[in-house]
């Protein structure tokens, strides 16, 4: 990495750290009122006022800075940019969470540049943590280094998931867990992936898997896992892709796949 591209992801980063905490700010004062919902594409896939006005301030926050840059957003503020970068931004990461006063979300900020993953930055309000990671940096939390778990055997494994919205593709997935929640050692659902990719980053879970995400659900955690010594693939082993992805610690990768292909949950991501 040449020290412009060095220089370029700091700056990158304070951009970003600075508009998740800003917005993180903005939905914990939000959850002392009333909360506006909608739905979007099912009566469990929810979205409140907040995520829209999460999103407003994160995007003019960063064209403020980067005028430039693309972005691609959950809640719509899509532009095409011309510097290189790209932003991939979920404002509420979690919000049937963010909706019950549940702890279980975050603010979700990642980048790209030239079309690689460069950075992300994923704030966890309830809990008062910020994680950040650019590419090739390694992975912190309150700016401490963290790391995947020392975990080598599948069994022993405390694994994390989360289910779509659609009732056939939940029906697919609870078929899926008779077959996993066996050999490992019990599964979390937290509701929020970059919350549960952060987890994997910091050793909180051991292995991660889900189906039926989109860019913005995985952009920023994955850049934080990975740089936390996690392998970060697809269900079926590939690259990670929007909606499908997996991440272990190196020994306990191979074991999942397998684990992900004989439960059927790999045929799930594809």
């Amino acid at each position: 990495m040449t020290a412009g591209e060095t220089r370029l992801l700091q700056q990158l980063q304070e951009v970003a750290v600075d508009a998740a905490r800003r917005a993180g700010d903005l939905l914990v004062d939000a959850l002392a009122g009333p909360r506006v919902v909608d739905r979007k594409s099912t009566s469990t896939d929810l979205v409140t006022e907040m995520d829209r006005a999460a999103e407003q301030l994160i995007v003019e926050s960063i064209l403020d800075q980067r005028p430039d840059d693309g972005i691609l957003a959950e809640e719509g503020s899509d532009r095409t940019g011309s510097s290189g970068v790209r932003w991939i931004i979920d404002p509420v990461d979690g919000t049937t969470n963010y909706v019950y006063g549940h702890p279980g979300w975050g603010v979700s900020i990642g980048a790209e540049l030239e079309g690689q993953p460069a950075l992300g930055v994923v704030a966890d309000p309830a809990h008062g943590d910020l994680y950040t990671a650019v590419t090739g940096g390694g992975a912190f939390c309150n700016e401490r280094s963290i790391t995947v778990s020392d975990c080598t055997e599948l069994g022993q494994a405390l694994a994390a998931t989360g289910f779509g919205y659609a009732p056939e593709r939940r029906r697919a997935q609870a078929r899926t867990l008779l077959d996993i929640l066996p050999e490992v050692r019990d599964i979390r659902r937290v509701g929020a992936a970059a919350v549960d990719l952060c987890a994997v980053a910091r050793g909180r879970v051991d292995v991660y898997f889900e189906a039926g995400l989109s860019a913005w659900d995985l952009a920023a955690g994955a850049v934080i896992a990975t740089e936390a010594g996690a392998t970060v693939l697809s269900l079926d082993g590939d690259r990670p892709r929007p909606g499908s992805v997996m991440a272990a610690p190196p020994a306990l990768v191979e074991p999942l796949l397998e684990l992900l292909e004989r439960s059927g949950a790999a045929a799930l991501g594809v």
